[in-house]
């Protein structure tokens, strides 16, 4: 039996149309995407900025009011224990000390006169040459200059501390980190002038999420450098603020640093992350992720034969713009970033890029 002629034709046409598409898919160009290759990180919540901070520091003031006239110290200074930081024009409590000298040696003589008056109206009294009542008024007269003299000292050694406190003395060896006045300018009682801290105790001080309630007191923390992540320190929470600021939301957290080296220095910047199983993860742009079939996928780069290939994973809770990938990627896979929907499987690719997440 002969095929018709037309049917012939039209296999013939097809066979013809199949090959020149596959003429033409190999022939096509590699197409560009953007990738990263994904690595074991941090999951968000578990790496904090701060800095490093004394765990003793003191704003040192004057408790009188004063015109600053000297202050010997600048940030970064050594001090020790009794040093003088600051000094305040002196003159009023000078002459405040003055007058009270005056005020017990006039309270000394009255007191004088006043025991002489007494016990020459007893010795009268018992020659019965004076009366009861004068005895009577010598002895409240002795009193009254008892308690005047008493009042008069209390009066010296107020205006003596008045006088010290124009002094502004280191109370701990430690190292000048704040200034907060300059001379000549009227500072008030409490003002603070130095801020001395011991730099032997340090802390690493971090705000953290009002959400983060896994960190409590006694969480460990790995701290680095931002200047040199190299060198690390761990740390233990001693203190989390009980609320969060009403500004920023955040909970201050001071982390006990362990033995610090001398790099980690006051001021320092730091990176502190939080130890424990389950802390690190896979994570993925959120565009990278493909719903296909109700589960989500990605595309992975084959790097060898320049292909890509759907692959299913499980995610976990959207972080900002990243995913975390619990099960479907290991450590150093390359997937696409962009343009997922409209690869197919087995697709040539060009890497545009060598990012790396």
């Amino acid at each position: 039996m002969r095929t018709p002629v037309p049917l012939v034709l039209a296999l013939a046409a097809a066979l013809a149309l199949s090959a020149c598409k596959k003429e033409e898919e190999a022939a096509a160009p590699p197409r560009p995407v953007l990738s990263v290759v994904v690595t074991l990180t941090a999951l968000p919540g578990t790496r904090f900025a701060g800095t490093v901070q004394a765990k003793v520091q003191a704003a040192l003031g004057s408790r009188v009011a004063g015109r600053l006239v000297s202050r010997s110290v600048h940030v970064g200074d050594l001090v020790k224990k009794g040093d003088v930081l600051a000094v305040l024009d002196a003159t009023a409590y000078e002459l405040a000390v003055r007058s009270a000298r005056a005020e017990l040696s006039s309270a000394e003589a009255t007191l004088s006169s006043a025991v002489a008056s007494e016990d020459r109206q007893k010795t009268l009294l018992q020659s019965n040459a004076a009366a009861k009542a004068a005895v009577e008024s010598a002895e409240q007269s002795r009193e009254a200059a008892d308690a005047g003299l008493i009042r008069a000292r209390t009066a010296l050694v107020k205006a003596e501390e008045q006088l010290s406190y124009t002094r502004i003395e280191a109370e701990f060896d430690g190292v000048v980190v704040a200034t907060g006045a300059e001379v000549g300018q009227t500072v008030s009682p409490g003002e603070a002038i130095v801020t001395v801290a011991r730099p032997e105790e340090r802390d690493a001080v971090v705000d953290i999420p009002e959400t983060a309630e896994t960190i409590a007191v006694g969480s460990r923390f790995t701290v680095s450098l931002q200047i040199n992540p190299a060198i690390t320190v761990k740390g233990t929470v001693r203190e989390v603020a009980p609320s969060a600021d009403a500004v920023t939301r955040t909970r201050r957290v001071k982390i006990a640093l362990e033995n610090p080296p001398d790099t980690v220095r006051l001021g320092t910047t730091i990176t502190a992350e939080l130890e424990g199983p389950n802390l690190t993860a896979i994570m993925v742009p959120e565009t990278a992720v493909l719903e296909k079939d109700g589960k989500p996928h990605v595309w992975l780069v084959d790097a060898v034969k320049g292909e890509v290939h759907l692959a299913a994973i499980e995610t976990g809770a959207v972080a900002g713009r990243s995913v975390p990938v619990a099960k479907g990627l290991k450590d150093g896979d390359r997937v696409v970033t962009a343009g997922v929907h409209s690869l197919e499987e087995g697709q040539k690719v060009k890497i545009e890029d060598e990012a790396s997440l």
